[in-house]
């Protein structure tokens, strides 16, 4: 069953499952380690003929859910094992049988949905980032209440450097 529509004369069914596996290679070893990045949404092809008086309707119904792109209810012997009740119409292709008429063979290829993982939550982070800004934002604060000290601290030495400057000039 596809939400609603229950698949007429299902001639093949095939589930495909696939983890997403990486190798990391250390410089000058020999070998590698894989990680696990988890498995990747499983795949389902449904193929089957669509006939009689009904055939037409059950294939505008089928194409609406794979126009509609939203996830529907998947209920399959095949997909049995692997427990997954959400699947999306990712292609779908209908051909009239030659010389039979009111006789379509359509195949479905359904990717599993899977939600989205809720984002983890950032409220300490953005707490201690906002700290250590405001303490940021004090010290800059406190640095530039110490500019006029800093100036009137110099006053002695503008002599000094003065008479520097001149007598390199005249070098």
């Amino acid at each position: 069953m596809l939400d609603d529509l229950e698949l007429p004369q299902v001639q093949e069914a095939a589930l495909a499952e696939r983890r997403e596996l990486v190798e990391h290679r250390p410089a000058e070893l020999d070998g590698g380690v894989l990680q696990d990045l988890g498995r990747r949404p499983s795949r389902f092809t449904v193929s089957g003929v669509a006939a009689g008086p009904g055939a037409a309707e059950f294939l505008e119904k089928l194409n609406a859910k794979f126009r509609d792109a939203r996830p529907v209810a998947f209920n399959a012997d095949v997909g049995a094992g692997a427990a997954i009740d959400r699947v999306m119409v990712a292609d779908l292709r209908v051909e009239e049988v030659a010389g039979k008429p009111g006789r379509w063979r359509y195949l479905l290829s359904l990717a599993e949905h899977q939600e989205p993982t809720a984002a983890e939550p950032t409220a300490a982070v953005d707490a201690a980032v906002l700290d250590e800004a405001r303490g940021l934002i004090d010290d800059l604060a406190a640095a530039v209440d110490l500019a006029p000290f800093l100036l009137t601290g110099l006053e002695p030495f503008v002599a000094v450097f003065e008479g520097l400057v001149t007598r390199l000039r005249e070098a």
